[in-house]
């Protein structure tokens, strides 16, 4: 039966697939090549075909199928999964009234370009009433959404990671703080490595070079796959067969796009490796943002910042900027990258201060949806928390308020999955050293040979099992936040 019911609703899942490439072809190119004087006249297309989606997922029809599926005993654990996020997507629109929906992906898709100048010219007051309404639209939406008694940013919270409520991230964010600040600042007390060599002048050009020939050697596909340039790195998949990274290149600052890129390739590996029947379906994706993440921060850090790592790779960037490298050693470089240094830009942080933005984020965020923080009062408050976390306070609203995209994009409850994702990466790097020699594998070159591993027993479920689910069966047990505060004690201290 459950095979029959899964082909009936493969006509209405093409359907929602093709809507959603739409959509994500459209965000693509707003955010690498389109130009800005159209953003207005593209979001109202954007607006449209939103809400033509929300009429597709709410076909009555759609929803018999997909709750049938969802009860039948028969159905496979893929099945299910599909059925179970298409469920969550039908009971979320029917409490949106559709004209609502369309308008406030007008607004949304407007933000960005308005988000993009006011970065670019360093002025929130541009930017200030587009937030504003965002955010009303979030808190409305989320109520609505709200089960009796639940608070209305647990609302947003779940949306992204589903279980991790502030009553979970609350004492997580408090060990953290608890634990790196004090730490943070006895590293501050001692002598920095030199990095000064990563600021000489290292041209664009060169440095595509060298990202287009990491991405295929940490496993990215370009048969099935692009690389971009943005503002704001993202990476976005319109199937299993059309994943796109960007990364963003400074002359005088050589680890940004290759970290940035080694990030993004995290992410568009766990997309390339989804099996192709879940593809193009509710559960073709991440199970969750902060697995998501724990792909891409396993990547960036726990792999990429690892001595074992550039032993191989090493040589090709000192081949591709001889000049600038001569002088420096596989040492001092592997030094350098994993410098601890508070600093205003959460995707320049290293690794030990990570995590203190993104509270930041968290805090203001609670703000906003538990107190009513208003608007125009934000900026303070940001430059406030940075410097009792960081000790270190915005120039501007470029380096402060206005660096992230997220909320821009209504993405309100999104940013703890960052923390979260760091603290899964621990966690199943621990297990993936258990099972294999990970250093070893490295320094041979052989970076595929963890990648399978990944895709074998975490890639391949795309979203039809649960956050939860995949760790249990990754790592042999829940969630523990311990394997993140001990790598980075043991790295750090």
């Amino acid at each position: 039966m459950g095979k029959e019911l899964m082909e009936e609703l493969q006509p209405f899942l093409r359907k929602l697939s093709a809507m959603q490439t739409a959509l994500a072809v459209m965000e693509w190119d707003s955010e690498t090549e389109a130009p800005a004087g159209g953003a207005a006249y593209t979001a109202n297309v954007q607006g449209t075909l939103a809400a033509e989606y929300q009429r597709a997922v709410l076909d009555p029809e759609c929803g018999r199928l997909a709750r049938a599926l969802l009860s039948d005993p028969r159905a496979s654990v893929k099945e299910r999964g599909i059925a179970r996020l298409l469920d969550k997507e039908i009971r979320e629109f029917e409490k949106i009234p559709p004209e609502e929906y369309e308008n406030y992906n007008r607004i949304q898709a407007q933000a960005f370009s308005v988000w993009q100048k006011a970065k670019r010219e360093n002025r929130f007051d541009l930017f200030a009433p587009h937030l504003e309404l965002l955010i009303g639209y979030q808190k409305k939406f989320a109520d609505l959404w709200a089960k009796p008694g639940q608070k209305r940013y647990d609302v947003l919270l779940e949306k992204y990671e589903e279980g991790f409520t502030m009553e979970v991230l609350d004492p997580f964010f408090r060990e953290l703080k608890e634990r790196i600040v004090p730490l943070l600042r006895q590293i501050q007390e001692k002598p920095v490595p030199d990095d000064s060599f990563l600021n000489r002048y290292y041209p664009a050009e060169k440095q595509r070079e060298f990202c287009l020939w990491l991405a295929e050697y940490l496993g990215f596909d370009l048969d099935r796959g692009v690389i971009g340039e943005s503002e704001h790195p993202f990476t976005t998949s319109f199937h299993n067969h059309d994943v796109r990274i960007t990364t963003h290149y400074y002359e005088n600052q050589l680890d940004s796009a290759i970290f940035s890129l080694i990030h993004e390739t995290g992410h568009a590996l766990y997309e390339q490796d989804i099996d192709d029947d879940l593809t193009q379906t509710p559960a073709g994706t991440g199970s969750s943002m902060g697995m998501h993440e724990s792909q891409s921060r396993l990547y960036e850090n726990m792999l990429g910042r690892s001595l074992a790592f550039w032993k191989p790779v090493y040589p090709k960037l000192r081949e591709t900027f001889p000049e600038q490298l001569t002088d420096v050693s596989l040492e001092q470089y592997v030094s350098a990258v994993n410098r601890a240094r508070a600093g205003l830009i959460r995707t320049e942080a290293d690794e030990l201060t990570y995590c203190l933005h993104i509270m930041v984020r968290y805090e203001m965020e609670k703000l906003i949806f538990q107190e009513d923080a208003r608007v125009e009062d934000l900026p303070a408050i940001w430059a406030d928390k940075y410097e009792e976390y960081l000790g270190i306070r915005p120039l501007g609203y470029a380096d402060g308020i206005l660096q992230d995209v997220h909320w821009a994009g209504g993405n309100f409850g999104y940013f703890p999955s960052y923390a979260l994702g760091t603290a899964f990466a621990a966690q199943i790097y621990h297990r993936i050293c258990q099972d294999l020699p990970a250093e070893q594998l490295l320094e041979e070159g052989r970076p595929d040979e963890i990648h399978r591993y990944l895709k074998e027993r975490l890639h391949r479920f795309g979203a039809s099992r649960t956050t939860a689910e995949l760790l249990r069966e990754v790592c042999g047990e829940p969630f523990d936040p311990a394997y993140y505060i001990r790598y980075l004690e043991q790295k750090f201290g």
